[in-house]
């Protein structure tokens, strides 16, 4: 065991990790939003609009619907679920740093997870060296020759061979340094009769990896008869603390930048669908591993297709000719309606899935398959259309019966008419009747109450961001936290000049820095948290480049508001006052609203000049 990561290298981490990288990495796609902001789909939260802004040059992350915010440690931290100290290894892994530690432990990594994600490597490339080398590999080199895969398409998706063996890969990473109990829990080996034993043997094996690039689990394909192996055809690993079915999509970390600059994603069945785009050009293709698509692979989407209402794209689903294809690609008509973006689907008619088209006639049939995509609605309908004889009166009815519900099913009204219009034509039905079957279907669809996109935020600390008499206050806090250099009178301002209990504590928090850097880490609080990455990334209110002039009127502007408050204040005690009675209070209070007076004066000329 290692001792604790050096605090300099912690500091050093924090300053070089950049944040919109990081976030990029995670599947945000990420658009410039002016004054040196960034902006997109918030990963913490389901949402339509963008709200999640980070910051580069503060390193800051906030998303304006949720309230999450943080530094980039604390954001991956949160993505991927690890403690502080995996966060850390990880992130210096990234940029290239070596961490020391303070007992001088070794460079390698020390935390759990750190160790699965190792051994997945060690593993992966174990499997790689046997396709390209071993002779019991033979029958697995010529079955993905004859797919039309090479060595190079192999080494490119680090595609292996898990030997015919029951305990090479176990025997290999345990001279390695891993023990069985960390195999077992990375589902790389598992417990037989007489000790442990690998999980995959005689198997194609692909690497299946995270967003990021790492590999945190196998897919793997039989290579012996049913008689020889009773296993599945395909064999994934299981849940592990770093391989989630539901949330990883295969080929995903080669195609996000692609995914991200076209607006387009195509998603396929297989890992060898994905070989197969992505060696025909369309490099946008990816697949769910061993489990059907659902919603946690649709947020992973719409984050990197930016899929809100001024962001659109495509998602194009491949599907089988087959029943079982068919089936899907209406499953699909229901996911379809969570998404903003255009859905289409891709069916190839003589039932070849993309590998196997691929194979027969070639990329360019491929391209073709994709470029002939149908959108989803009109499959979804023309598929009911085909389970009905339309050339009798009784079947073009119950067609329409069962079509009308489709068709009012479409969220997006705009569409709706477009597709009675077809709907009529398909039918050689008069277009008022199939409007009036399609109303009838829109009485029967119970309306639900969607909820809200992001859940409230404590009303009860959390200053309300558009409340136009706390604006100003926090237009200077806003300033003070991303250019504090520009405040000059900060130390000029009374703590009574903000008025909300929140942003007098952020005040005290500020002043606590002293000459200090305002650093995030150092808030203890989580509110306040919250709070000072939500004011350091939100804009500053202003046309203009921010400038000295500005923020000393803003400053000056504040000062000038508080001053008028005890001017208020102060004459209303002089009315209570009689000057006969109390002459001696009256005379000091009188003397107090005359230098308060002057003072408000002082404060607005000084706030009209600086504009």
């Amino acid at each position: 065991m290692s001792g604790r990561i050096k605090a300099d290298d912690i500091v050093y981490v924090r300053e070089h990790a950049h944040i919109d990288e990081v976030v990029s990495a995670a599947g945000v796609a990420l658009k410039n939003a002016g004054g040196g902001q960034k902006k997109g789909l918030c990963p913490f939260h389901d949402e339509k609009s963008p709200s999640f802004h980070v910051t580069p040059s503060k390193n800051y992350y906030h998303c304006f619907g949720c309230g999450a915010g943080g530094d980039v440690i604390d954001f991956m931290m949160k993505t991927e679920h690890l403690s502080f100290t995996e966060t850390i290894e990880r992130l210096a892994s990234q940029i290239g740093y070596t961490l020391r530690y303070e007992e001088g432990g070794p460079a390698q990594p020390t935390s759990q997870r750190s160790r699965l994600y190792a051994a997945h490597l060690a593993a992966a490339k174990f499997y790689q060296d046997l396709i390209n080398t071993s002779p019991d590999a033979a029958h697995a080199r010529d079955l993905l020759t004859k797919r039309g895969f090479d060595k190079a398409a192999c080494d490119l998706f680090g595609v292996g061979y898990a030997p015919n063996s029951w305990d090479a890969l176990t025997k290999h990473l345990r001279a390695a340094g891993y023990t069985i109990e960390e195999l077992e829990e990375a589902g790389l080996s598992k417990m037989g009769e007489r000790g442990p034993i690998d999980k995959f043997r005689n198997r194609i094996m692909w690497p299946i990896k995270d967003i990021s690039g790492d590999i945190v689990g196998f897919g793997a394909r039989k290579l012996a008869s049913d008689e020889e192996d009773q296993g599945p055809k395909y064999l994934n690993t299981s849940e592990t603390p770093i391989y989630k079915k539901s949330q990883v999509l295969y080929g995903l970390d080669m195609a996000k930048k692609e995914i991200a600059k076209s607006r387009q994603v195509v998603v396929v069945e297989g890992y060898t669908d994905v070989m197969a785009c992505h060696l025909a050009g369309i490099t946008t293709a990816v697949a769910t591993c061993g489990t059907a698509f659902g919603d946690d692979h649709i947020r992973i989407i719409r984050r990197l297709l930016m899929d809100a209402d001024t962001f659109r794209g495509e998602v194009i689903f491949t599907f089988d000719g087959d029943a079982a294809g068919q089936k899907a690609a209406m499953k699909a008509f229901g996911d379809d309606q969570k998404f903003v973006t255009q859905t289409f689907v891709a069916v190839e008619p003589d039932g070849l899935d993309p590998c196997d088209l691929r194979q027969h006639k070639g990329d360019l049939a491929l391209r073709d398959l994709i470029a002939k995509r149908v959108p989803l609605f009109e499959f979804a309908i023309r598929t009911e259309l085909k389970k009905h004889d339309l050339n009798t009166a009784e079947g073009r009815v119950n067609a329409l019966n069962t079509a009308a519900p489709l068709v009012a099913a479409i969220r997006d009204k705009s569409l709706r008419p477009e597709y009675i219009k077809s709907l009529s034509g398909w039918l050689g039905t008069e277009t008022e009747v199939v409007t009036a079957a399609v109303n009838a279907a829109l009485k029967k669809v119970s309306t639900t109450q969607v909820p809200s996109e992001a859940p409230a935020a404590d009303a009860q600390w959390r200053p309300n961001p558009t409340e136009p008499t706390l604006m100003l206050e926090r237009e200077v806090l806003k300033a003070k936290l991303q250019m504090s250099g520009l405040v000059f009178g900060w130390s000029t301002i009374e703590d009574e000049a903000f008025t909300h209990p929140a942003y007098r504590e952020l005040r005290r928090i500020i002043d606590s820095f002293g000459t200090e850097p305002l650093a995030l880490e150092k808030v203890e609080d989580d509110r306040m948290k919250q709070l000072f990455t939500e004011l350091s990334v939100e804009p500053v209110r202003t046309d203009g480049a921010v400038s000295e002039k500005y923020v000393s009127s803003i400053v000056a502007r504040l000062r000038e508001v508080l001053v008028s408050r005890k001017i208020a204040d102060l004459k209303s005690s002089l009315q209570r006052l009689n000057p006969v009675e109390n002459q001696e209070q009256y005379n000091a209070a009188f003397a107090e609203l005359v230098a308060l007076e002057t003072q408000k004066r002082g404060l607005h000329e000084l706030s009209i000049s600086s504009l």
